[in-house]
C-alpha cells in the first residue's frame, strides 16, 4: 500500500491583499479531489518571502509557491514622475533577480503571476517584456501573465476602486475567481500524471458525416471540426501521440483522407489506429499495448456519449471526452479541458510522434531478425552519457514525471527540487542521449547520484520505455561505475522501490549476476562492485526480451477528475461564482426559522455572512464581529453588498461592535429606498401611521396632481 500523500499546499505571497482568492482555491481543491492547504505570506513582502528559508515558501515541501504581483505595487511614491518610474523599474529588476535565484532553494515549484495594475496607472509597453526576458527558461519557475488569464477567463469589470481604497483589495470577486482558477490550472498541469495519447473517433467527430454511408468524398469539415483538427495538430506538436479509434471499415477511412487533401489532419499524422467493429474499450486496450503506454495515459474523444460511457465501463483507466451537443461551442470547450494542458514543452516532446514511429519500426524489425544477438549487434547504438546541462533540467524533470516502467524508485520531481538537490554537496546528475540506426531518441535516460563515504548511491535511475531493449540501461550503469572509480569509490548502490508499473526495472537489476541485494525500509537495495559493473554489457539470456512489454493495466494512482464537466460547467468566472455560492448554501443548511429572517434582504445578507464567516447565520440578531468577523472580512462584506444590492455603504456602517444582520439589512433597505437615513425612514413611517384615512387619501391625490 502506498503511503498517503501529504496535503497539497498553495503558499501565496502578494503585493496586494490577496485573501479573497482563498475561496476559489479551496473550491478547486474539492473539484479536483485534493484538499488544498492555502497559506499566505505577510502582506506585500514578496522578496522577503522568497529569501527567507523559514517563510511559507521555504517550508512548503509539497505544493506550489505563488507570487501575485502588480507592477505599480513595487513602489510607493506620491507622484509618478520620471525618477519614480526609474526606481520602479529598478525595483522590478531586483524582484526578477530574487525570482531567478529562488527555485534552487525551494522544494516546490514557483509560479509568478503578473497581475494588472489599476486603470489609472500605465504599466508601460515594456513591463511584460521585462519580466518575460528576465524569467524565461528559469528552471522551476512558471510565468503567468494576466493577459493569459483574461483570454481564458474574461471578466468585464475586474477592478474594484472601493476595495482598493479600503483594504488594498484591487480586484472584483469575478477576477479573483479567474486569477485563482488560472493558478490552480497551472499547478494541476505541473503535478498531473501526463496524458500521452489522444485516440479520436472519425464519423461526426473528425468530420461531419458518415464516410461509410455518405461516401468518403461527401463528408465535410465545418468550422468547429476544422478547429478540432488544428487543436489536435497543436497537441501533436506539444508531444501527444495521435491515433484513430473508430467503428468503420478501415479502407473507408483511408479513402476519406485521400479524398480530402485540404483537411489539416492527414493519415500521416496518426501513429496508430483501430478501425474496425470491435468495442472501442477493447481497441484502446490493444492500442495501449502496441504503443507501450499505460491505458491511463489515453484520452478518447468521441461525439457519441454512449461510446464514451462504454469506454468508461470497459476501459476505466482511459479518459473519455464527449464533444458538446452544440458543435459550435467545440473550440471554447477544448480550451477548457485541463487534461490537454502542457506547462513545459521540450524538444523531445516535439519529436515524440516521429520517435514513436521509430519505436514501432524497431519492434517490427525485431520480429523479422534471425536472432536477437544479431539484431542488437547491428543497431549501431550510440549512448552519449554526460553530466546534466542545466538547460535540459526541464526534460529531466519531465522524465521523472512520465517514466513508469523503467524507473527504479518511481520518485517524481519538479525542476526546482532537482536544482535544489544539485546544489547540495555530493549530488550529481547524468543524462543519456541515445540514437541507433532507426534514428535519434533524444534525452531518454537519467541517473542522479550522491557520493557517500564508501559508495556511490543512485538516487534516480530511469530510462524512457522507447529506448528499452537496446542495452542502454547496461551502458548507463557501466558509465556510472567508471565515474565511481574515477572518484576512488568501489561500490555502486541502487535502491529499488516497487510501484504498480516498474517491474521491468527490477527484472533488469535482478539480471545482474554479481550484485548483492537485501531489503531495507520497504525497498530492495542492490550493491554492485564498481569494477565488475564497469564491464556490464547486454547479452541475451533465457528470459531476455527486446520488444517492449505491453503496458500494465494497474492503476497509477491518478485522481479522478471530471475534465469534461469542468469544460462544460466551470469555464467562466460567473459559472464559478454561482457554483461556489450553491456549494456554500448547501454547506450551511442548518434550519433557519423564517420568522427569524423576515425579509428578502435579510435572507440574502445571511447567505453572504455565512460564506464570509464560514458558519450558518440563523437570525437577524446575529452579530458580525461576535461570529468571527474582522476588518478584512468587513471590507469584503462592503464589496459583496455593493455587488448584490447595488448599495454603497460606508465603513462606519459596518465597523461597529454592535452590528447585527438586522441593522445592516435595514441600512441597505433604506439606501434602496432613496439613500434615506434609517432614523429618517423610521420617523417617516411613524408619521404615515399617524395619518387618518382621509389625510392619506388627500396626500395621494396631491401627489397624483404633481403638487
Amino acid at each position: 500500500m502506498q503511503p498517503p500523500q501529504p496535503t497539497f499546499r498553495i503558499a501565496i505571497s502578494a503585493s496586494f491583499t490577496a485573501d479573497p482568492i482563498r475561496p476559489i482555491l479551496e473550491f478547486w481543491g474539492r473539484q479536483l479531489n485534493s484538499a488544498f492547504d492555502v497559506q499566505f505570506a505577510p502582506y506585500n513582502q514578496i522578496e522577503q518571502t522568497l529569501l527567507d528559508p523559514g517563510s511559507v515558501f521555504g517550508q512548503n515541501h509539497h505544493g506550489v509557491n505563488v507570487v501575485l504581483c502588480r507592477y505599480e505595487d513595487l513602489g510607493q511614491f506620491e507622484t509618478w514622475d520620471d525618477a519614480a518610474l526609474r526606481q520602479l523599474e529598478l525595483n522590478a529588476r531586483h524582484l526578477c533577480g530574487a525570482l531567478r535565484e529562488a527555485p534552487a532553494r525551494l522544494s516546490s515549484p514557483l509560479i509568478f503571476c503578473l497581475c494588472p495594475s489599476s486603470p489609472g496607472f500605465s504599466d508601460g509597453a515594456g513591463v511584460r517584456e521585462l519580466f518575460v526576458q528576465s524569467l524565461d527558461g528559469v528552471p522551476g519557475l512558471q510565468f503567468i501573465d494576466s493577459a493569459e488569464i483574461a483570454s481564458l477567463y474574461p471578466v468585464e469589470n475586474w477592478y474594484d476602486a472601493e476595495g482598493e481604497r479600503l483594504g488594498h483589495i484591487p480586484f472584483t470577486e469575478q477576477w479573483f475567481a479567474a486569477l485563482g482558477t488560472g493558478v490552480v490550472r497551472r499547478a494541476h498541469a505541473l503535478f498531473m500524471p501526463p496524458y500521452k495519447v489522444i485516440a479520436v473517433d472519425c464519423d461526426n467527430t473528425l468530420w461531419k458525416g458518415i464516410c461509410g454511408e455518405d461516401g468518403p468524398a461527401v463528408v465535410e469539415l465545418d468550422p468547429a471540426r476544422r478547429c478540432l483538427h488544428q487543436f489536435l495538430l497543436d497537441q501533436r506538436e506539444s508531444g501527444m501521440i495521435l491515433s484513430l479509434a473508430s467503428k468503420n471499415n478501415e479502407q473507408d477511412v483511408f479513402d476519406t483522407f485521400a479524398a480530402h487533401p485540404e483537411f489539416p489532419l492527414q493519415l500521416r499524422h496518426f501513429t496508430a489506429w483501430r478501425l474496425n467493429w470491435d468495442s472501442k474499450a477493447a481497441n484502446l486496450v490493444s492500442m495501449a499495448a502496441e504503443l507501450n503506454v499505460g491505458l491511463d495515459t489515453i484520452i478518447f474523444v468521441d461525439d457519441n456519449p454512449k461510446e464514451c460511457a462504454e469506454v468508461a465501463g470497459g476501459a476505466p483507466e482511459a479518459l473519455p471526452i464527449a464533444l458538446p451537443e452544440d458543435i459550435s461551442g467545440l473550440p471554447e470547450f477544448l480550451r477548457h479541458v485541463w487534461a490537454f494542458d502542457h506547462p513545459v514543452i521540450t524538444e523531445e516532446d516535439r519529436q515524440r510522434s516521429a520517435m514513436m514511429t521509430q519505436s514501432l519500426e524497431f519492434g517490427r524489425e525485431i520480429r523479422r531478425a534471425a536472432s536477437l544477438e544479431e539484431f542488437i549487434a547491428g543497431l549501431n547504438l550510440r549512448v552519449d552519457f554526460q553530466p546534466l546541462d542545466l538547460e535540459r533540467i526541464g526534460r529531466v524533470a519531465q522524465l521523472t514525471q512520465r517514466t513508469n516502467q523503467f524507473n527504479a524508485t518511481g520518485i517524481r520531481r519538479g525542476e526546482s527540487e532537482i536544482q535544489g538537490m544539485l546544489s547540495a554537496p555530493g549530488f550529481r546528475c547524468y543524462t543519456a542521449e541515445v540514437s541507433d540506426r532507426f534514428g535519434e531518441y533524444g534525452l531518454v535516460g537519467v541517473l542522479m547520484v550522491q557520493t557517500r563515504i564508501v559508495e556511490l548511491y543512485v538516487d534516480t535511475f530511469l530510462l524512457s520505455c522507447r529506448a528499452l531493449g537496446r542495452g542502454v540501461e547496461h551502458r548507463m550503469l557501466s558509465a556510472i561505475a567508471e565515474e565511481a572509480l574515477d572518484h576512488g569509490i568501489y561500490t555502486v548502490t541502487v535502491p529499488f522501490r516497487p510501484t504498480a508499473k516498474n517491474l521491468p526495472a527490477r527484472q533488469f537489476l535482478d539480471s545482474i549476476a554479481f550484485g548483492r541485494k537485501f531489503e531495507e525500509d520497504g525497498q530492495v537495495v542492490y550493491r554492485f562492485p564498481a569494477t565488475d559493473l564497469q564491464a556490464l554489457r547486454w547479452k541475451p539470456g533465457p528470459q531476455e526480451t527486446v520488444a517492449p512489454k505491453p503496458a500494465a493495466r494497474a492503476g497509477s494512482g491518478r485522481r479522478f477528475v471530471e475534465f469534461a464537466r469542468i469544460a462544460r460547467e466551470l469555464r467562466t468566472p460567473a459559472q464559478l461564482i454561482a457554483a461556489m455560492r450553491k456549494e456554500a448554501q448547501a454547506s450551511f443548511q442548518a434550519p433557519i426559522a423564517q420568522d427569524a429572517l423576515s425579509t428578502d434582504v435579510q435572507r440574502k445578507l445571511a447567505g453572504i455572512w455565512s460564506e464570509l464567516l464560514q458558519k450558518p447565520v440563523q437570525a437577524s440578531s446575529a452579530n458580525f464581529f461576535d461570529m468571527g468577523g474582522h476588518s478584512l472580512l468587513a471590507v469584503l462584506l462592503l464589496m459583496r453588498v455593493k455587488e448584490e444590492f447595488g448599495v454603497e455603504l460606508s465603513v462606519d456602517d459596518v465597523y461597529s461592535g454592535t452590528l447585527t444582520l438586522g441593522d445592516l439589512a435595514e441600512a441597505i433597505e433604506s439606501r434602496q429606498l432613496g439613500a434615506m437615513d434609517p432614523d429618517e425612514y423610521q420617523a417617516l413611517l411613524a408619521e404615515i401611521e399617524g395619518l387618518s384615512d382621509d389625510e392619506v387619501r388627500a396626500l395621494l391625490e396631491r401627489e397624483q396632481q404633481g403638487e
